[in-house]
C-alpha cells in the first residue's frame, strides 16, 4: 500500500513539474525562433519549417507562405529552417545549393547579403531579451514590486555586518558610492560581491558613518529545500506593513525598470560564468533541463506571477546562451560571420565542417555536464540506491 502511495505521490509530482517546465519551455523558445523567422521574412527570405520540440511532428499546419509550422514530440528546444538548409542547425546543404539557378536564389538564407544573414541569426537572443524586457515591465506594472526602506532593524552576531560595526538602526544610502534607495537593492549588491570589501555609507541618526564590510559566502535552503551559496551582509530587515510597500509603475516606467532587470541578470549571469573559468564559483550550480522542471514546479507552486518571472529569467538564459562563440549556436554563426567580414569571403567548407563538429561536442558536453549536475542535486543516485539495497 505504501508503496502505491509512493508511486501515486511520484507520479502527481511529475506531472506539478512537467507542466510548468512545458509551459516556461514553449514561451521562451517560441519567441526566440520567432525572433529568427520575422526578420528573415522581413530580409525576404523563405522559410520552410517553424518546430517547436525536435524529432516527429505531433501536429501542424502549413501557412500561405509554405511554411510548415508544427509541434514536434521532444521539448527541448525548437527550430526555424530555412529553405537551402540541410538540417535544423541551419547548415547549408552546399551540393543542392550550388546546383540552384540564380533567378531562383533570391528567397534563399544563404545568397543574402552578409548583413541581413547576421540579422537573422541574432534576431533570436535579441527576442529572447525583449521578452525578458517585457515580462519584468508587465510585473512591474500590474503586479508591483516590494520595497522596503534599506534599514537594519536586527544585526545577526559575528557576521560580516556586526564586525564591519553596524548597529540596529542603521539606514545604509550608498555602497561604493552608488546611492541605495531600498533594502532589495542593497541585498543585490551584497548578492554580487561576495567575498569583496565593500564601503558603506549608513546614516546612523544625524550622522553619516562609513563601514567596510566584506559579505560572507553562507549555504542557505529555500522553501523548497534547494541549498544555494550566497554572499550574506548578516542585516535583517522585519516584514511588516510598517516598512514594505507595493509598488506599481506606469507603463514607460515599467520598461525602463524591465530593461535594468534584464541586464541585472545579464550580469550576473556572466559573472557566474566568468567565476567558474576563474574557479571562483562552483559548476555543480549549473543546472539542465531536469533542474528547470523542477524548479518551474516549485516556483509554480507561488503563483503565476512567480513562474511568469521564471520565464523572463530562463529566456535572459537562453539569449546568453545562443550569442556563445560556439559553432551550432547563434553565437558561431555570428562568429562565421564576422571572419567572414574580415576575409571578404566565408570561411572553408571544411573548416565550418570541422567547427560545427566541435561544437557539436562541446553542447553535448555541457548537456551531459548539465544532467549529471541535475541527477546528483536531485538525489537520484540516492534513491536507487536505497531502492535496490
Amino acid at each position: 500500500m505504501d508503496l502505491l502511495a509512493g508511486i501515486g505521490g511520484f507520479g502527481e509530482s511529475i506531472w506539478g513539474y512537467l507542466i510548468p517546465f512545458l509551459f516556461v519551455l514553449t514561451v521562451v523558445v517560441f519567441f526566440h525562433e520567432l525572433g529568427h523567422f520575422t526578420v528573415a521574412r522581413w530580409c525576404g527570405v523563405k522559410v520552410d519549417v517553424f518546430s517547436i520540440g525536435f524529432g516527429r511532428e505531433i501536429f501542424g499546419w502549413n501557412d500561405k507562405h509554405g511554411t510548415r509550422w508544427k509541434l514536434s514530440w521532444i521539448p527541448l528546444g525548437g527550430y526555424v529552417k530555412f529553405a537551402g538548409d540541410e538540417n535544423a542547425a541551419s547548415v547549408p546543404d552546399r551540393e543542392r545549393l550550388s546546383h540552384i539557378p540564380l533567378e531562383e536564389r533570391a528567397g534563399l538564407f544563404h545568397f543574402k547579403p552578409l548583413s541581413q544573414r547576421a540579422a537573422v541569426v541574432a534576431a533570436g537572443p535579441a527576442a529572447n531579451f525583449i521578452l525578458a524586457i517585457l515580462i519584468f515591465a508587465g510585473i512591474f506594472t500590474f503586479v508591483g514590486r516590494t520595497v522596503a526602506t534599506p534599514v537594519a532593524d536586527e544585526v545577526t552576531p559575528n557576521s560580516a555586518a556586526a564586525l564591519a560595526g553596524f548597529v540596529a538602526g542603521d539606514r545604509i544610502v550608498a555602497i561604493d558610492g552608488s546611492p541605495i534607495a531600498s533594502f532589495e537593492e542593497m541585498q543585490r549588491v551584497v548578492s554580487t560581491n561576495g567575498g569583496e570589501e565593500l564601503v558603506f555609507e549608513v546614516m546612523r541618526g544625524e550622522e553619516r558613518v562609513t563601514l567596510n564590510a566584506t559579505p560572507r559566502v553562507q549555504e542557505i535552503t529555500d522553501r523548497f529545500g534547494n541549498v544555494h551559496r550566497i554572499p550574506m551582509l548578516g542585516i535583517v530587515r522585519k516584514v511588516d506593513s510598517a516598512n514594505i510597500e507595493v509598488v506599481r509603475s506606469d507603463p514607460f516606467t515599467a520598461v525602463w525598470l524591465g530593461a535594468k532587470e534584464t541586464w541585472f541578470v545579464t550580469e550576473r549571469t556572466l559573472s557566474y560564468i566568468g567565476g567558474i573559468f576563474a574557479g571562483t564559483e562552483d559548476a555543480d550550480q549549473l543546472g539542465g533541463p531536469l533542474r528547470i522542471a523542477q524548479v518551474s514546479g516549485q516556483v509554480a507552486t507561488i503563483g503565476f506571477a512567480a513562474l511568469i518571472s521564471m520565464t523572463a529569467m530562463l529566456s535572459v538564459s537562453i539569449g546568453l546562451l545562443n550569442l556563445f562563440p560556439v559553432p551550432m549556436l547563434d553565437g558561431g554563426h555570428l562568429l562565421y560571420y564576422a571572419v567572414e567580414a574580415v576575409r571578404g569571403r566565408p570561411l572553408g567548407e571544411q573548416a565550418q565542417e570541422y567547427g560545427f563538429r566541435i561544437g557539436l561536442a562541446l553542447v553535448m558536453m555541457l548537456m551531459i555536464f548539465a544532467t549529471w549536475n541535475d541527477l546528483v542535486h536531485l538525489q537520484v543516485f540516492s534513491f536507487l540506491s536505497d531502492l535496490f539495497s
